[in-house]
């Protein structure tokens, strides 16, 4: 078989909500890249790729994707990526990873793509507008098109600068928020102040693009927390992006906030403490249309989701459910919910078989450690997702 080494370049990471889309790098890493919580681009150096890189990427994906149905084809599936098909590529070494990919996107028929690395409205107006032309060209059957970028940068753009961006084929900017109260922004090193998240919020809603926030539940520690929610909350009223996702805070010792966690200058909070904080960020949440999610297993409770404001007391009582468990089912819930087999608490009373496993296990734990033993367990399987 002739071998399929066909290659374009790929960025680290993706929200969570993107991994069946096509991914395609337009810059490298993170042009900030300071937030004391993030782990991701520390020791790598960003750089903007040519306008003649990224078409060149483009090119090679389409080329990829006519060669996948060009397949299919041959396999009888008649051009569709079939589970024959993505067997196919995935059973062979002479297929490459882009194939690879490429496969696994026509595969889920999503039709999004999302353009990677960290913050791409960096780029000036012209060249994102001419890479947006291009890849809609090549693709004209993508039904979105997404990215990251940073409030910081966004600011600088003017409205209409953001609608060329817009009507060349992008359809949301997935924003890091993180926090809406300044000191605590200024501590983690995040560059950017609460008036310029709102003020970068509100011109991307203007322009006519689906804004997506993301906010950290926990960043602020035992110190800040409760400002934390109060702030973060009021500064999305203001802005009422269409989704608000809930991304809880872990300190892997990579990341720099670790040794401020070491040093005693940030005290990070319980799980119990996490769910009383997120309480009192929904409850600040007011006169605001976005849906919520908490779409990753970082999250200690998933069900927190829903859309504004009609589930506004659906997603109030997913944690009063919690907070009104025993402590003994809390850290059953828990360990439960780190280890991926659990997604409500709901689950505890329905699989009486993995509650019962759970049990023997925190008991066999408490028996060897004591209660931090058991807490270290838990920090390091919450971790792992990091």
């Amino acid at each position: 078989m002739t071998e399929k080494k066909l290659s374009f370049e790929q960025g680290p990471i993706r929200p969570p909500n993107e991994a069946r889309s096509l991914l395609l790098r337009v810059t490298r890493n993170c042009p900030w890249n300071q937030c004391m919580f993030c782990p991701v681009y520390k020791g790598r150096k960003f750089s903007l790729r040519t306008l003649e890189q990224i078409k060149k990427d483009i090119q090679t994906a389409r080329d990829i994707a006519d060669d996948i149905k060009a397949l299919s084809w041959k396999l009888g599936a008649s051009g569709s990526t079939d589970d024959q098909v993505v067997s196919h590529i995935f059973g062979s070494s002479a297929y490459s990873d882009s194939y690879r990919s490429i496969a696994a996107w026509l595969y889920y028929g999503t039709g999004a793509c999302f353009l990677q690395d960290a913050d791409n409205l960096v780029m000036k107006t012209k060249d994102m507008v001419e890479v947006l032309t291009f890849l809609r060209e090549k693709f004209p059957n993508i039904t979105r098109v997404t990215t990251y970028s940073r409030s910081r940068t966004v600011v600088r753009k003017s409205v209409e600068s953001l609608k060329q961006i817009r009507e060349a084929g992008l359809d949301r900017i997935h924003i890091g928020l993180e926090s809406g109260y300044d000191p605590l922004l200024k501590f983690v090193k995040k560059g950017v102040s609460a008036a310029q998240h709102i003020e970068a919020g509100q011109k991307i809603i203007e322009a006519g693009m689906e804004l997506s926030e993301y906010v950290m539940p926990g960043l602020g520690g035992q110190e800040m927390w409760r400002e934390h929610a109060v702030e973060t909350a009021r500064v999305l009223n203001q802005i009422n992006p269409h989704f608000i996702r809930l991304r809880s805070l872990r300190i892997p010792s990579r990341v720099p906030l670790y040794e401020k966690l070491k040093d005693g200058t940030f005290t990070m909070q319980t799980d119990d403490m996490m769910a009383e904080e997120i309480r009192i960020f929904i409850e600040n949440l007011d006169g605001i249309t976005s849906t919520v999610t908490s779409d990753h297993i970082m999250n200690l409770l998933e069900e927190v989701a829903g859309k504004m404001p009609e589930d506004k007391e659906k997603m109030l009582d997913v944690v009063k459910a919690y907070q009104e468990l025993p402590e003994s089912e809390r850290l059953i819930y828990r360990v439960g919910r780190r280890g991926g087999a659990y997604r409500s608490t709901d689950d505890l009373k329905r699989d009486p078989v993995t509650y019962e496993k759970i049990k023997n296990l925190m008991q066999e734990v408490k028996a060897k450690e004591d209660i931090q033993g058991v807490e270290k367990f838990i920090t390091d399987m919450a971790d792992r997702y990091v």
